[in-house]
């Protein structure tokens, strides 16, 4: 398959010059695993449908279970290494306050992959919605960390609360599928290309997705009809370092 990703220009919200673009990805949409395997029949493997589920989801749960019994894992298409976060109290483990983060890096097949891909530029897009970078305001990071009880700021483009629709607002959903709606007071500041956000102090270390959802137009008195949403992922007490080069780092 040819390997071609497409973009739309559009202004880059954090810079002061306005002449300052940035590319966004245009979305080809979302394949999951049945997706995968009928693009992997195509290629004519020889295999039964049900053969090819079977070596699929074998080797995912193999994948897993040396992640997660602390090996460090090298597919080529990525490393994985399993962290553990959060303060340890009293010496003991508390799923509570702790959590299992993996860490992620791009293998060397990908990597390859990726000098290969083509961009193709689609036109300039307004209106378009979109989360550029998030910083946490007590470390300065800006790789998606987050401090709770501290604000966060996240720049982007069309990013204001507006609206009346119920499911306007910002959201943080734990790995647990646990959602947090931070109240209206929380939005410390609501602009279209930046809100500063406080994180509620009772939010446990771990990742969360942050979920913006809004029906802000240009015009301050008119709303879009459908609301829309962009999401991001953060960590609550900082994103976990993760390796590089050619192999996972040795801890």
């Amino acid at each position: 398959m040819k390997k071609v990703l497409k973009g739309w220009i559009a202004d880059n919200s954090v810079t002061a010059d306005k002449t300052d673009k940035i590319l966004l990805l245009e979305s080809a949409g979302k394949v999951d695993i049945d997706d995968i395997l009928e693009e992997m029949l195509k290629e004519d493997t020889g295999l039964r449908p049900e053969t090819l589920r079977h070596a699929v989801e074998l080797y995912n749960r193999i994948v897993m279970d040396f992640i997660l019994n602390g090996y460090q894992v090298n597919t080529g298409l990525f490393y994985a290494v399993a962290k553990l976060t959060g303060i340890l109290e009293s010496g003991v483990w508390n799923k509570a306050n702790n959590s299992i983060y993996v860490a992620f890096t791009q293998g060397k097949d990908l990597r390859k992959a990726i000098s290969e891909t083509s961009v193709s530029i689609l036109g300039e897009k307004a209106g378009i919605m979109y989360i550029l970078e998030t910083e946490d305001v007590k470390t300065g990071r800006k790789d998606g960390s987050a401090t709770a009880g501290r604000n966060i700021f996240v720049r982007g483009g069309m990013l204001k609360i507006s609206g009346e629709d119920p499911t306007v607002g910002i959201v943080l959903t734990d790995s647990k599928g646990i959602e947090t709606k931070l109240e209206d007071d929380l939005i410390v500041k609501n602009m279209p290309s930046e809100l500063t956000l406080l994180i509620p102090a009772e939010l446990t270390a771990g990742e969360y997705t942050l979920t913006i959802t809004t029906q802000y137009s240009h015009s301050s008195r008119q709303f879009l009809k459908t609301p829309r949403s962009v999401t991001t992922p953060i960590w609550i007490g900082g994103k976990p370092e993760e390796g590089g080069g050619d192999r996972p780092e040795i801890e």
